[in-house]
Order: structure tokens, then C-alpha cells, then sequence
């Protein structure tokens, strides 16, 4: 059965942004960059694959679920599709994204457990945002947080929201990098 996978970067202190929504403060060179563009390669946005000439294997990854928050992100530096290679789904009430963008205003745990019950396919990744994570919380299989050594004090936080549940997670593997970065791998119960 597919899982859904909140695969996602977090500051030392719990936020995936800062105020100001922004999460440039997170390093994006380091010795942790060679095991996100090997294990992760699934979940770059198409102008990084493009610029380090990397192609998705899809065996990671082949749906990508976002809030529109999260998508608009994108669009503000001019990228309508940032993932091509997966099913994207976006998740809004009021707004509808680009072609290859699926826009979607239904109930986000009757989408997930719809995709999870496909027979083919890869895991499903929760790219973000902080809200729609709390809405799909019970829905979560596997947490794969990319922990950052920086601290924003304030700003989007991994879970916010109503809809987050408190539950056990055993944590499965976990890297050091000497960047400062740990990922660490929960599998929730």
C-alpha cells in the first residue's frame, strides 16, 4: 500500500518557514546535499533537476500533495508547474493552478486515502504546508524531517492547525551532517 510521506525541512525550533514565509535561511549546500539529490531526487522542483541534469526515478515519489500556500511559492518566481514529473495535487477552496496541476477542494483525508488505495505507484509526499499537514496528521505514514541548524522563532510551523493528532513515532534512521543537518526518518504509529 502507498504511504503518505511528510517529507519536509524544519528549523531547529518547528517551522518550515519563517514569518515572513520564506525558508532561504536553510542551507542548501553542504555535505547533506549529496543524500537529498540521491534519495530525494523524486522531490526537486524541475529547474534544479534541469540545472544539475538529474532525471527522476519516480521510485520514491510519484504524487505530491500541497497546500496553495505552499504552490504559491512557485508562482511568485514565475513556476506554474514545479513538480511535472509527479501528479500534483493542490489543495484550495477559491483558486485553481496551471496545467499539470490538479486543483482540488474536497475534504484532504478523503483524497489521501483514495490515493493511498491505488494498487500502483510510489509513496505520496506531503510537500507542506503546515496546515494541510494538520488536517492529513492521522493520515501520515512516515515523517522524514530535514532538520536545519537554524531557528526562526516564528513562522509557518511543521503541524498548524486544528486536525493534528498526538501520536507515537519510532524513529527508523537518522544522518548527521557535518553542515549541521540531520534528517531523521519516523515511521508513526
Amino acid at each position: 500500500m502507498r504511504e503518505l510521506v511528510y517529507y519536509v525541512a524544519v528549523s531547529l525550533d518547528g517551522y518550515i518557514a519563517a514569518p515572513d514565509h520564506t525558508f532561504d535561511a536553510f542551507p542548501v549546500t553542504g555535505d547533506h546535499m549529496e543524500t537529498i539529490l540521491r534519495d530525494y531526487t523524486d522531490a526537486l522542483p524541475a529547474p534544479a533537476l534541469a540545472a544539475l541534469g538529474l532525471t527522476p526515478t519516480l521510485s520514491r515519489f510519484d504524487t505530491v500533495l500541497m497546500g496553495w500556500n505552499t504552490y504559491a511559492v512557485g508562482l511568485e518566481q514565475g513556476l506554474d508547474n514545479p513538480y511535472p514529473h509527479l501528479r500534483q495535487h493542490v489543495f484550495s477552496r477559491t483558486r485553481t493552478g496551471a496545467p499539470g496541476i490538479t486543483t482540488i477542494a474536497a475534504e484532504p483525508v478523503t483524497v489521501v486515502r483514495s490515493l493511498k488505495a491505488e494498487t500502483d505507484g510510489a509513496d505520496i509526499w506531503l510537500c507542506g504546508g503546515g496546515q494541510l499537514a494538520s488536517a492529513l496528521a492521522g493520515e501520515i505514514d512516515r515523517l522524514v524531517l530535514k532538520v536545519n541548524p537554524v531557528m526562526f522563532g516564528a513562522g509557518i510551523p511543521l503541524f498548524a492547525g486544528r486536525g493534528y493528532l498526538p501520536r507515537d513515532a519510532e524513529l527508523t534512521a537518522s544522518e548527521r551532517f557535518q553542515s549541521g543537518v540531520v534528517i531523521n526518518d519516523y515511521r508513526l504509529n
